[in-house]
């Protein structure tokens, strides 16, 4: 499988505290009617860390089940334990989802040799692609390029969701792995600039809500080859880039949807809706765009 192109890092809706299972299949048929490159359930913007394990392989399921063979599942099944990410890495093969998304485990801060340790069990126990995710922002570890182009040389590791930030540092891992080893951003903003250095794609939070617009920017740079027609894109997009970021991910993007008629409103705790103001300035924005479709 071709990791290139735009991917949406997909919301889990819920309803009433439980997954709404309905939502879901309409978020993802509107994936796939506005052409999207592939979908990424139960990450970060999934609410993966508050989701129990039934309602993780779940949602897997419906994901696979429901978008077929019409793109590629990127499921996330990541965690802070090497034998807990192994298990669910399995579960999401059996299942038959495409790739897995395997976030650096957090809270427990490994060394970079304790992380390569980590990645490499998990790709030699189960046989499907892997597709790093390094965001230390929720982590609190970086995974830094030396690791990844050492990890890149292990055949089912697939590519990396780099999102520390810095472009620097996907222009490093270009370097290291000699421009063969892809790069996802997992920063919508940096989207072009890391397109710039190298980046083969995104696993992005605003293709939510404007998957047509995400991928229209990604093919104007990476296929029709037009460096100005990505840049007005990136410039026409750069409200949202802000604008879903006003809080804590998937708060904003969730409130977005629900304000565009797509999802009940609802995250999980220890998450909770936006302040007042913030709502009021989402939905300004969403009105500005013709997006608004409920209070």
């Amino acid at each position: 499988m071709k990791l290139r192109g735009t991917y949406t890092a997909l919301v889990t809706p819920f309803r009433d505290g439980a997954v709404d299972e309905d939502a879901l299949k309409t978020l993802l048929e509107f994936q796939v009617r506005e052409g999207i490159d592939g979908i990424s359930p139960c990450g970060t913007t999934g609410e993966a860390s508050t989701l129990s394990y039934e309602e993780h392989e779940r949602v897997i399921a419906l994901t696979v089940k429901w978008v077929g063979d019409r793109v590629p599942v990127i499921a996330g099944t990541g965690s802070n334990s090497t034998r807990e990410t192994i298990e669910l890495t399995g579960i999401a093969k059996n299942l038959g989802a495409h790739m897995a998304l395997v976030v650096a485990p957090y809270y427990n801060r490994p060394t970079q040799a304790g992380l390569y340790n980590h990645f490499r069990q998990i790709a030699e126990e189960v046989d499907i692609p892997l597709v790093l995710y390094n965001v230390p922002a929720r982590t609190g570890v970086n995974m830094l390029p030396d690791l990844v182009a050492r990890l890149a040389q292990i055949p089912n590791i697939a590519g990396i969701k780099e999102a520390s930030g810095s472009v620097q540092q996907a222009a490093d891992i270009y370097r290291l792995t000699k421009g063969e080893f892809p790069i996802l951003s997992g920063d919508d903003n940096l989207f072009l600039p890391m397109m710039s250095v190298g980046a083969t794609g995104v696993i992005s939070v605003v293709s939510n809500i404007l998957p047509a617009r995400m991928k229209a920017l990604g093919d104007a740079f990476l296929e029709e080859k037009d460096p100005e027609k990505a840049r007005d894109s990136h410039v026409w997009l750069m409200p949202f880039f802000h604008g879903l970021f006003i809080e804590t991910n998937p708060g904003p993007v969730k409130e977005a949807l629900y304000h565009m008629g797509m999802i009940e409103k609802g995250v999980r705790p220890p998450l909770c809706g936006l302040t007042e103001q913030n709502n009021s300035y989402l939905k300004g924005l969403l009105k500005e765009y013709g997006l608004f479709q409920r209070d």
